[in-house]
């Protein structure tokens, strides 16, 4: 009797090892998770500074370049002003130029009217010359021999001089005019000098108009871009620092969680210690047990060998037969947060498809029976690091 008990305590024992064990191991992955989930949050943390260092970077280019809008609004006051000197002087050298225009059209009609008396005393003067050539000799010796008293020769000798005197004015008339004609053209010429200048520092005025312009749109389109530029850097840069924000938010929630469940975890290990498990033969199965058990496989490890199959199946039995988890097979599977197929939904497809194969059906069946191929194990996952599973059957560790 002793040595039955002593067997007993021993297998107790033993078994509540198992547990610890597991437990251990279970709430390992949890704490993997949240150093994971805390190394992605220092991570996020890091370029939200770093992004936040770009901001204030931009910020501060943002200042420089409103002071640089500052300076350009200054440089476009004096080019305004530049720009109205040039109109005032360009209108006024336009208003000089038709005065010379003007000018130079009268100076061309005095001209005109010059040549014309200068040729006109010009042909006066030939026609004087002609006839002195011609008829001078002859005139003198009648005058002088027709004079019947000396009174009359007197006379006709003034008559003489008066007719030299008169040609002695034709002459200096015709100087004259010669040297009007000169003078006008002489004016002329200066005025002509003097619009070529004036055309010629009016087109002056118009490159440094144009200069100005250019300076104007070249600082405006420089000064604009770079201001839109920044500007939408800030804008970018400012909606990152809120995805990061955003992102610390939502990791701190999932450490939260999972800081939780690891507590959940931890709760749930120390009760399955002190647990009591049941054997097989205790269960009572309902009608659409198999038929949920099956397909919860298929979902899980429908692609596993069946060995992996018939563990999925044994986790799920295990936790069936703890005292710390529900005690029917639709309980265990529909408990909140333990299968992913149950809450993405498609376990649900798959019970209304029955996309079960036989293979998951013989592991379902195997399972019911009381056949485990992991022993009490009572989580299943896929490898990460940082656990040592108890057992790894294809793509699964079971622990």
């Amino acid at each position: 009797m002793r040595g039955m008990r002593r067997a007993a305590a021993c297998a107790a024992i033993i078994l509540m090892l198992g547990l610890i064990t597991v437990t251990a191991r279970a709430t390992e992955e949890t704490r993997q998770q949240i150093e994971a989930a805390e190394q992605e949050k220092k991570e996020t943390e890091s370029k939200l500074e770093g992004t936040q260092e770009n901001l204030d970077k931009l910020n501060q280019q943002q200042d420089s370049l409103q002071g640089a809008l500052t300076t350009l609004n200054t440089e476009l006051s004096q080019v305004s002003y530049n720009l109205s000197e040039l109109e005032d002087k360009i209108a006024a050298k336009e208003s000089e130029i038709e005065t010379l225009d003007g000018q130079i059209l009268q100076v061309q009609e005095e001209l005109a009217e010059a040549i014309r008396l200068k040729d006109e005393q010009y042909e006066m003067i030939k026609k004087q010359i002609k006839f002195m050539y011609e008829k001078s000799d002859y005139l003198y010796m009648e005058l002088f021999f027709s004079s019947g008293s000396l009174s009359d020769f007197i006379n006709k000798n003034n008559y003489i001089e008066q007719l030299e005197a008169y040609q002695q004015k034709v002459l200096q008339d015709y100087k004259d005019a010669q040297a009007k004609m000169e003078e006008i053209e002489a004016r002329l010429q200066g005025n002509m000098v003097e619009l070529e200048a004036d055309k010629k520092e009016l087109d002056e005025y118009k490159v440094q108009v144009m200069a100005e312009q250019n300076r104007v749109t070249g600082l405006v389109s420089q000064t604009s871009k770079s201001i839109s530029a920044t500007a939408e850097q800030i804008s970018n840069a400012e909606a990152a620092v809120e995805a990061y924000e955003q992102q610390l938010k939502e990791q701190d929630e999932n450490i939260a969680a999972l800081k939780a469940k690891l507590a959940e975890e931890i709760r749930m290990a120390e009760l399955a210690a002190q647990s009591s498990w049941r054997d097989i033969s205790e269960v009572s199965f309902a009608e659409g047990d198999r038929y949920l058990l099956a397909n919860l496989i298929y979902c899980e490890a429908g692609a596993e060998p069946y060995e992996g199959q018939v563990a999925v199946g044994a986790v799920v039995m295990n936790r069936v037969l703890s005292s710390v988890y529900p005690n029917t097979v639709t309980g265990v599977i529909y408990q909140s947060g333990q299968f992913s197929p149950v809450a993405s939904g498609r376990l649900a497809l798959a019970l209304a498809e029955n996309r079960a194969t036989a293979r998951c059906y013989e592991a379902a069946d195997a399972a019911m029976s009381g056949t485990t191929t992991v022993g009490n194990c009572v989580y299943f996952r896929t490898p990460v690091d940082g656990i040592n599973p108890k057992y790894r059957i294809g793509g699964h560790i079971f622990y």
